[in-house]
């Protein structure tokens, strides 16, 4: 099985999982700077020419929520919940991550770090105001349904915690917004006790 991946925001989720739950993974690094993505050999395994992708025998598999829930199968974990009403309790969440909270947290984290360091230039004024402004409001929702849980389906660690966590490690440089949502926080500092989550990328990290 390999995983293919950048130290990037969405590769970070899947390489996360792959760690914690220990699946025997080869991980093959992407220099997306060098343009590895749009190689022939690559765009062969996924035409989109993104990371992550995981190839698992004669399955490919493109986006990192649909490989986080794959190898908690493989692993046999719950992080994909067997339940099926915490199934759909997850696919909520990670749709509306992927419309909203990551969505914003994600401009953020292009605007304010990926730019400047692939020399794209100064970020965008008014995109950074208009995803700052958003991202408060999906922080406020995220902040009062964790002020009573551990986790966002309650006591149990999910696939959707990995994947909605995902931007804020790099709040700081990011300019993500953080300060006024203390469950967010909380949340956050128990997603770090995990080694998985400190280093998904191994110890270079």
């Amino acid at each position: 099985m390999k995983l293919y991946f950048s130290e990037t925001i969405n590769p970070r989720k899947a390489c996360a999982v792959a760690r914690h739950l220990n699946v025997p993974v080869e991980f093959v690094r992407v220099d997306l700077a060098q343009g590895e993505q749009h190689a022939p050999a690559f765009l062969a395994i996924n035409p989109n020419g993104k990371v992550p992708v995981l190839h698992d025998g004669d399955l490919v598999l493109w986006e990192a929520n649909a490989i986080m829930c794959h190898l908690s199968n493989v692993a046999g974990a719950d992080l994909w919940p067997k339940d099926p009403r915490a199934q759909v309790e997850v696919q909520r969440w990670l749709s509306w991550d992927a419309s909203h909270f990551t969505a914003h947290g994600g401009t953020l984290y292009f605007e304010n770090l990926i730019k400047p360091a692939i020399g794209m230039g100064a970020p965008d004024a008014a995109a950074v105001e208009g995803a700052t402004r958003m991202f408060a409001a999906s922080a406020a929702v995220l902040d009062a349904h964790l002020a009573s849980r551990k986790f966002l389906l309650g006591d149990a660690l999910t696939v959707a915690d990995f994947a909605v966590g995902a931007a804020l490690p790099y709040a700081k440089g990011a300019y993500i917004p953080l300060a006024d949502f203390p469950a967010v926080v909380r949340w956050h500092e128990r997603l770090n006790e995990l080694p998985a989550w400190r280093a998904p990328f191994g110890a270079a990290e």
